[in-house]
């Protein structure tokens, strides 16, 4: 009898020829597409797994969940891997791998499969999540088994009738979502290489590209309206993707250290997570205290490299997101950018919740800073290293 599995169905080459590879291995295949704001023809995808082989197709819209439940926590920690990429794909992988464990349990599949290879950070992300939230599953990773170059996939797509888009001349693999979009090969895998015009696709040349001017409020460090007028999660991002993209804001370059030991270059389009990672600081900077800023830098830091290594279903990742979520019911307010040549900068900020004072910053009429009480501040601030001076000059004299 054949074993049931859930495959991971992206409706490209890899999981296409993968539903046949399977399916002849003795699998009865349930093509499952999890929709995190990719964009695809869902018809087109449910005609092309039937075709390949699967006995059932399920897609599932999770956009609304991706946003809250993971863009939203993300954004509260500011989370930057390597301090520039967003993890729009690192915190997808959780979300489809749970939505595979619920698809595996409503069908009493034995296996789950994903297309991801040997060399990639996802193959990670997936093999973790699943065997964490379902534990005995037999987990399949066909591209990291089968050993076949695309020219192999497409030759093997052409021998069995196996209905893809795909060719030679293909110049890059893509992976999109809500928070980004990821692109790598082809002229890429030459860090010397410039990245072609072509590569992008949500945002404008910054050289030639319009100026612009946005304001995005937040209420307890979740954005909630762009230039006045409120939104809900999914169409925010949508919202503030196209006005930062028009400005040529999110293009990224970075040779990225993969979990697996080997170094990437990998070119991303985040115009949304630029835009507000950089308002939501700023109104952090606005509204919370200084040593909670320096505290919650490093607590940042280790949240965006446990998600990237695919660690979200952990302890950890859980202790950290709360430490989080307690420091942001004061970061509410708005945050004014102009968005010029590919940059955000920040124009104004206010908040009700400002731990700035004007009574106490301003140098002119109405200054209520008391001068002489940092007489004795820095006497006393300064007590240990003029003690451990004097220490060391009496012991050079000594």
């Amino acid at each position: 009898m054949a074993k049931r599995l859930v495959l991971a169905y992206s409706g490209g080459l890899d999981t296409s020829v993968a539903i046949h590879w399977l399916t002849a291995r003795g699998y009865e295949v349930i093509a499952t597409t999890i929709d995190v704001g990719e964009a695809k023809d869902t018809s087109v995808l449910m005609q092309r797994a039937v075709g390949a082989g699967a006995v059932d197709v399920r897609i599932i819209d999770l956009k609304q969940e991706f946003a809250s439940q993971f863009l939203w926590p993300a954004l509260q920690a500011n989370a930057l891997y390597q301090g520039r990429y967003p993890l729009a794909t690192a915190l997808a992988r959780p979300l489809l791998a749970q939505a595979l464990c619920a698809v595996a349990d409503e069908t009493g599949a034995q296996a789950i499969a994903h297309g991801s290879t040997g060399k990639g950070n996802d193959q990670v992300r997936f093999d973790v999540a699943i065997a964490t939230l379902r534990p005995g599953t037999e987990i399949v990773a066909p591209a990291r088994e089968w050993g076949l170059t695309r020219a192999d996939e497409i030759a093997y797509a052409a021998q069995y009738g196996i209905p893809v888009q795909a060719t030679l001349d293909a110049p890059f693999s893509v992976d999109a979502n809500l928070w980004g979009r990821s692109v790598e090969g082809g002229v890429l895998e030459d860090p010397w290489n410039a990245p072609p015009e072509e590569c992008y696709e949500w945002t404008a040349d910054p050289e030639t590209a319009e100026a612009k001017e946005v304001t995005v409020a937040f209420e307890a460090g979740v954005p909630v309206a762009i230039d006045g007028v409120a939104l809900g999660p999914v169409p925010l991002i949508a919202e503030a993707q196209a006005v930062a993209g028009a400005a040529g804001v999110g293009r990224i370059d970075l040779m990225e250290d993969r979990l697996v030991g080997i170094k990437s270059r990998e070119i991303y389009e985040a115009p949304a997570a630029t835009l507000l990672i950089a308002a939501h600081q700023e109104l952090e900077f606005l509204t919370l205290p200084r040593e909670l800023l320096q505290h919650k830098a490093g607590i940042e830091q280790t949240f965006a490299q446990t998600v990237y290594n695919g660690l979200w279903f952990s302890p950890l990742r859980e202790a950290l997101q709360a430490y989080i979520a307690s420091t942001q019911q004061a970061v509410s307010g708005e945050v004014r950018l102009k968005l010029a040549h590919g940059k955000v900068t920040v124009l104004g900020r206010k908040s009700p919740s400002a731990v700035y004072s004007h009574d106490l910053a301003t140098y002119g009429a109405g200054d209520l800073f008391d001068h002489q009480a940092a007489v004795g501040f820095i006497k006393l601030y300064g007590l240990q290293s003029q003690a451990y001076a004097k220490a060391q000059a009496a012991k050079a004299h000594a």
